[in-house]
């Protein structure tokens, strides 16, 4: 029997491209434009759809609610970014629905890849069709879900290995320094590619010194790992340059550039529901301005071969462009 997910997945990798006239308007664009050369081929490898709920229900187990943010409002973003393509990674408000993100990589076309969130109960059939859609690697979402017990994430993250070694698929990681030095080990170990999302996690303020910050590097530098350098505005507070970020970002880099990729994070999303709200209450976004955020990476990469490593070459590579 066809299940709401599989007819989804059966849709979006026949190329059927679903409407979103419905999806409000609240997500930031960049205000600041662009002020260096942004190589052709240029990938944003951190982003979200969050369509129509109506059409893309949330997941009952959510933490947060964020506002609506259409793939209409993300190729305006990446117009006046300059960049050509895109990675849509499913959120945790979706559980492994997994919907959302393919209908965001079919609005787009073959300038996007995804990556997807599953579990067991999550069929080889339902991957292989998400990889004919353009998935490349799942999620493993620690932080958002509170998950800080290396004896539960380790186990998981063996599992997922497990499932993508076949298929050449990476691990992607939400996670924070602490569960990275629990699980380096099995980082060092793995057959197939390992990425954390949002600088690993490191909070700027505490500069490159932090506890775990030299594990995450380590594992950039054997080239067991790759480190999205995105969303700083979750690593500082000194917005909006996030100028603290500058050691972290240098030190990932100068240890491999080949395994450092760049990401927006847009829409955006504040996970943490307020304390005198409901998790079903729209907690709004993060007005971030894109374009000033951009132009921090020739702050924290100023050779042009480099940026093109981070912006084109190494996407290409991790997703298949």
């Amino acid at each position: 029997m066809l299940t709401r997910r599989s007819m989804m997945l059966a849709s979006i990798a026949a190329g059927v491209i679903m409407n979103n006239r419905t999806a409000s308007a609240k997500a930031a664009q960049p205000s600041t434009p662009v002020n260096f050369d942004v190589p052709a081929g240029a990938c944003d490898c951190h982003t979200h759809i969050h369509p129509d709920p109506e059409k893309f229900p949330f997941f009952s187990g959510r933490v947060y609610t964020p506002e609506l943010a259409s793939p209409e409002e993300m190729t305006a973003l990446h117009k006046a970014l300059h960049m050509e393509r895109v990675v849509i990674v499913t959120p945790s408000i979706y559980g492994t629905d997994n919907s959302a993100t393919l209908f965001g990589m079919a609005a787009r076309g073959p300038t996007a890849r995804g990556v997807a969130v599953i579990d067991d109960k999550t069929s080889d059939s339902d991957l292989d069709l998400m990889g004919k859609a353009g998935i490349r690697g799942v999620r493993l979402n620690l932080a958002t879900g509170g998950v800080n017990d290396p004896s539960v994430a380790r186990p998981r993250f063996t599992a997922a290995v497990e499932r993508m070694k076949a298929r050449g698929w990476h691990v992607q990681i939400y996670t924070n320094l602490p569960m990275i030095t629990a699980v380096k080990d099995l980082v060092m170990a793995s057959p197939v590619p390992v990425v954390f999302d949002h600088f690993g996690g490191a909070q700027a303020s505490l500069g490159v010194e932090q506890p775990g910050f030299a594990d995450l590097v380590d594992l950039v530098k054997s080239g067991k790992a790759y480190v999205k350098i995105s969303g700083a505005y979750r690593a500082s507070k000194l917005g909006p340059d996030f100028t603290d970020c500058v050691p972290l970002a240098k030190a990932l880099i100068g240890a491999n550039p080949d395994r450092i990729v760049w990401g927006t994070d847009w829409p955006h999303p504040n996970s943490v529901t307020p304390p005198d709200k409901k998790v079903t209450d729209v907690t709004p976004l993060f007005q971030i301005d894109d374009g000033r955020l951009l132009n921090q990476l020739p702050v924290w990469a100023p050779d042009a071969a480099v940026r093109k490593k981070i912006l084109v070459d190494n996407p290409a590579q991790l997703y298949g462009f």
